[in-house]
């Protein structure tokens, strides 16, 4: 539950876009979780964590689409409020972009966060018992991550939702982008810095 990359890009996107772009964005993340989820099942992050390569390509990745996020984000604050987008329909309207953009975005940060496959390699064995069927029993503790993690965004876009009317205005909506757009392009310097 500790805001971090994923948070981030689940806020932007209902921040720009309404609450059903970020649903989709965390629906995008939670695929990617859950796919994370069956690599470890599989032995597969264990590649990726055994492989320097792969590792650091993967971190590149992933600190430069936070960092692109978050210049786009100070980029459109620093237009004038005319320009930003028409305030967002926080029952769910539809914006430039839409759904499919947003999903994409969630799936695409996951993805291409190695402290996902850290995750998912360290945290969910933690919990299997002994003379348990692991594949099976892996495969329900990551059902049970991603069911956790859309209870807890669900509730977290919804008061986004609710804070609509506030968070329309066009002073408001800049600001959010300029804040956003700090700590997306400082998320993605972290990445990049961070040692293994």
């Amino acid at each position: 539950m500790i805001p971090g990359v994923s948070t981030a890009v689940i806020l932007r996107q209902t921040l720009r876009a309404g609450r059903s772009s970020g649903v989709a964005a965390l629906l995008g993340n939670e695929t990617g979780i859950f796919l994370w989820a069956m690599a470890a099942v599989f032995g597969l992050s264990a590649l990726v964590l055994a492989s320097e390569v792969a590792y650091g390509a993967m971190k590149a990745v992933g600190a430069a689409l936070l960092i692109v996020m978050g210049v786009q984000s100070l980029w459109k604050a620093r237009r004038a409020p005319a320009a930003l987008d028409p305030p967002v329909p926080y029952g769910g309207g539809e914006v430039r972009g839409g759904w499919r953009r947003s999903y994409g975005l969630g799936l695409a940060t996951c993805g291409a966060n190695p402290k996902a496959a850290v995750f998912a390699m360290s945290f969910l064995p933690q919990f299997v018992p002994p003379g348990a069927h692991v594949p099976l029993t892996l495969t329900m503790l990551a059902v049970i991550w991603v069911v956790v993690d859309v209870i807890w965004y669900a509730g977290v876009i919804w008061l986004i939702g609710r804070a609509g009317a506030v968070l329309g205005r066009p002073a408001v909506r800049r600001r959010l982008e300029q804040v956003s757009g700090t700590v997306l392009v400082a998320l993605g310097v972290r990445v990049a810095l961070e040692a293994r």
